[in-house]
């Protein structure tokens, strides 16, 4: 006697809602940037109160210690840490993902222009070096190209709103 598991009737069309579904489940590229990006961000953050925790203030002398390179201080660890908490916080839907990825692509590419048009801090709070503005370029540019690239929504719940209002999903 033939199994019938995977059998269909002669002449059937394929069911692709299964395949659809299992693509719908994998990560988009800014999901995968705030889960990457988001845990190293609070990871260096955190490790930057070992290299440095004090909050110093002040445009004139504003001096961070380094780690790994990179100037560092309380305020720039905070900044760290909260960008990093962000990140993990909004990858776990497409939607808030993409948007979290834009937004902080945009902040963060706010952040490298003053950086390298003042070239030793950032309003007076975070200390920076080149190393720290060639690094907040890339991570806006990547931010940013992620939010570009990723969809908004799951495919599962546009078929679902386009059926329930009595069209064809494509």
């Amino acid at each position: 006697m033939a199994s019938s598991i995977g059998a269909r009737p002669a002449g059937a069309r394929p069911d692709h809602r299964n395949a659809d579904r299992a693509h719908d489940r994998g990560r988009t590229p800014a999901q995968l940037y705030g889960l990457v990006f988001g845990a190293v961000l609070l990871i260096v953050g955190l490790l930057g109160f070992i290299s440095d925790s004090s909050f110093d203030t002040g445009t004139s002398g504003l001096n961070g210690d380094s780690l790994l390179g990179f100037e560092v201080n309380g305020w720039h660890n905070l900044v760290h840490v909260g960008s990093g908490l962000f990140l993990l916080l909004m990858c776990a839907k497409r939607a808030t993902a993409k948007t979290a990825a834009l937004l902080f692509g945009l902040v963060y590419g706010l952040v490298t222009i003053v950086g390298f048009v003042d070239g030793q801090d950032v309003f007076g709070l975070i200390p920076v070096n080149q190393a720290d503005n060639f690094l907040h370029l890339a991570i806006s540019a990547l931010a940013l190209l992620t939010g570009l690239i990723s969809p908004g929504r799951d495919r599962e719940r546009e078929v679902a709103r386009t059926t329930a209002a009595g069209r064809r999903p494509a």
